[in-house]
């Protein structure tokens, strides 16, 4: 039995709303199905149980959201990016619908979709902290995958493998139906950036982690230093007084635990290590939005359901669930 989340919230209205944006778009990579995940989650009860066990006043509009209206007519690749004007346009708006609840003071849950919709995710709440406390946005960002090649760097030209430059501002572009729309005010300081679960990072993301000196323990320094010490660390770079967006990606899990993932790795976090991160997380009292990304119901029949499952065990335990 679980019951309501008893910590006081340090940048939050109430610690009972929350605002849940459902991101059904699978454009920022190149496999179908992580379009679905949104409706997965929710057809497995999660909303529900955030109402129910956590007694959560969630706002949600209804809808899995597909932004089909933003299919441009012609998308041919910018830059070495694939459906550039896509992904920029999808992002821009889920940016305005994560803002609108942020700026209220509720907790913003998004449920993705791919992680190139952090672009939107991130700097909706990054603008709105700024507005509301004139500080600066820290991310927690939970993926087998550094996400942070530049369009230059990046191997693939998928979008998914880009936010963490776009929203640092370590790429840029003018034009506004690509990613021009993206502000100073949007964007994330690499020094309120903290990476965990790494595992597979390409090379030009490396020399990017090293020349920016980011902070990000990989699950090497898990092995070495265990799950509780790597948090503390973690958690005590980014101090106290700073609003914590957590964004997980669910690759950060093992396949074992999460198989039905675009971009699955061996050698990853337990469930239980997944889970006391967002448990971690969530007693600082200073968590402000949650994205649960890349679930890929499509991809492994006989995995779909455990990978569901592990989503919304990652949801509830951001947002106050405990096992005692």
């Amino acid at each position: 039995m679980t019951s309501a989340p008893s910590i006081e919230p340090r940048f939050l209205v109430n610690k009972h709303d929350l605002g849940v944006v459902a991101v059904g778009f699978s454009g920022g990579q190149p496999k179908a199905g992580v379009d679905a995940a949104p409706m997965a989650l929710i057809e497995a009860g999660l909303i529900q149980q955030l109402q129910d066990d956590l007694e959560l006043n969630v706002e949600y509009d209804g809808q899995v959201h597909s932004y089909s209206e933003f299919i441009p007519a012609d998308d041919p690749p910018f830059r070495n990016m694939k459906q550039p004007r896509f992904v920029s346009a999808v992002t821009q708006q889920v940016s305005e619908q994560v803002y609108k609840y942020a700026k209220e003071g509720k907790m913003v849950v998004t449920l993705g979709g791919d992680h190139s919709i952090a672009i939107g995710t991130v700097s909706g709440t990054a603008r709105a902290i700024r507005e509301r406390f004139g500080r600066e946005l820290a991310v927690v960002w939970v993926d087998a995958h550094a996400d942070i090649n530049t369009p230059e760097t990046s191997e693939s030209g998928n979008v998914h493998g880009m936010p963490v430059a776009f929203l640092t501002g370590l790429a840029k572009e003018e034009r506004s139906d690509i990613f021009g729309w993206i502000k100073e005010h949007h964007k994330l300081s690499v020094k309120k950036l903290v990476y965990i679960g790494l595992r597979d990072i390409d090379r030009g993301e490396k020399k990017i982690l090293k020349d920016h000196g980011i902070k990000a323990f990989s699950m090497h320094d898990i092995d070495r230093y265990g799950i509780g010490k790597v948090m503390d660390m973690a958690l005590g770079w980014i101090g106290s007084d700073t609003p914590i967006h957590l964004s997980f990606d669910v690759d950060a899990l093992d396949p074992m635990w999460a198989p039905s993932t675009g971009t699955p790795v061996r050698g990853g976090l337990t469930l239980r290590e997944g889970d006391f991160i967002a448990e971690c997380v969530a007693a600082t009292g200073s968590l402000i939005a949650l994205d649960l990304v890349e679930v890929n119901p499509s991809l492994d029949e006989h995995g779909a359901s455990d990978t569901v499952r592990a989503g919304c065990s990652i949801v509830r335990c951001a947002l106050g669930d405990t096992l005692l």
